[in-house]
C-alpha cells in the first residue's frame, strides 16, 4: 500500500448568502482544496474567504474552472470552440489568483469541474484548450483518461486523480450521475474500496470487473449531504492503516 496519498475536494462552491456544503470542516480533513473560480460557482467574496480557510488550515490549494453555467452547477457540456476553453479556463484561474494575492494562499494547480473534466476525460481537442489555458500550472486530471494522457505527451505536469464517493465506467471515465449507482454515499462502503484499491491498484467497476489506475490524490465532492462524514471516515481509516495524507505539491 501507498506511504502517503492527497485528499481533496471541491470547495468555494456558493454564491453570495447562498452556501454549498460545509467547507469549514471539510478544510480541516483534506489535504487539497479544488476552489471554484466563478464559472459553475462561487464570487470574489467566497474566493476570498475559502482561500484564507485553506491557508489557516495549512491547505494546498487549486483552481477549479468549468463551464459558466451557475444554473447547471457546471455540470452540462456547453458548446464551445477550443479557442473560447482557453480562454474560459485562464481568466477563471486569474480571477482566483487575484484574489488569492489578498490572502496568504497560493494557487498550486489546476482541476477542471464538472462536464468540463468529463468532457476533456474522452476529448483530445478539449484536453488541449484546458492545457493550453493552464499556463505552467500542474494538472490533477481524472486517472486514466485523455487529459491525463495528453498532459504526458506534453510533458506538462500532471497528477492523477481518483474519487471515493463516484463509480467507474470500464473505460476509466465515471458512471454518469443520471444513472443508477453513479454517486457512492455510504462512507464505510467507500473507503473498503478505497484501501482495497490502494493494495491492488484496481478500481472495481460498476456491472462487474475492474480497471488498473494510478492515484496521487482521493476526491471527495464537499456538495455532497455526507461529505463531511465520508471525508472524516476515509481519512481515519487510511490514516490507521499508516498512509500518510499530505497534498501531492510539497513547498
Amino acid at each position: 500500500m501507498t506511504k502517503y496519498i492527497d485528499l481533496n475536494s471541491d470547495l468555494g462552491e456558493g454564491y453570495g448568502p447562498w452556501q454549498m456544503g460545509d467547507d469549514e470542516r471539510i478544510l480541516g480533513l483534506v489535504s487539497s482544496a479544488n476552489v471554484a473560480c466563478g464559472g459553475h460557482a462561487s464570487d470574489p467574496d467566497t474566493m476570498h474567504a475559502t482561500l484564507g480557510e485553506a491557508a489557516s488550515n495549512g491547505v494546498c490549494v487549486g483552481a477549479h474552472p468549468g463551464y459558466a453555467d451557475p444554473l447547471g452547477f457546471g455540470r452540462r457540456v456547453i458548446p464551445m470552440a477550443a479557442a473560447q476553453i482557453t480562454h474560459m479556463v485562464a481568466a477563471q484561474i486569474g480571477a482566483l489568483s487575484g484574489v488569492a494575492q489578498l490572502t496568504s494562499a497560493r494557487v498550486a494547480y489546476v482541476k477542471p469541474h464538472g462536464a468540463l473534466a468529463n468532457l476533456a476525460a474522452r476529448d483530445v481537442e478539449v484536453s488541449n484548450a484546458i492545457l493550453d489555458g493552464v499556463g505552467a500550472l500542474p494538472v490533477l486530471a481524472i486517472s486514466g483518461t485523455v487529459l491525463e494522457q495528453q498532459a504526458k505527451a506534453r510533458d506538462h505536469q500532471v497528477y492523477s486523480e481518483i474519487f471515493a464517493d463516484r463509480a467507474y465506467q470500464a473505460n476509466g471515465e465515471l458512471v454518469p450521475r443520471s444513472e443508477e449507482g453513479a454517486v457512492i454515499h455510504d462512507p464505510v462502503f467507500a473507503a473498503d474500496r478505497l484501501i482495497a484499491f490502494l493494495e491492488s491498484g484496481e478500481m472495481p467497476v460498476l456491472g462487474g470487473g475492474s480497471i488498473a489506475l494510478e492515484a496521487h490524490s482521493i476526491c471527495v465532492h464537499g456538495d455532497t449531504p455526507a461529505a463531511v462524514e465520508m471525508a472524516s471516515q476515509i481519512r481515519k481509516r487510511l490514516t490507521a492503516q499508516g498512509v500518510e495524507i499530505r497534498s501531492f505539491i510539497q513547498g
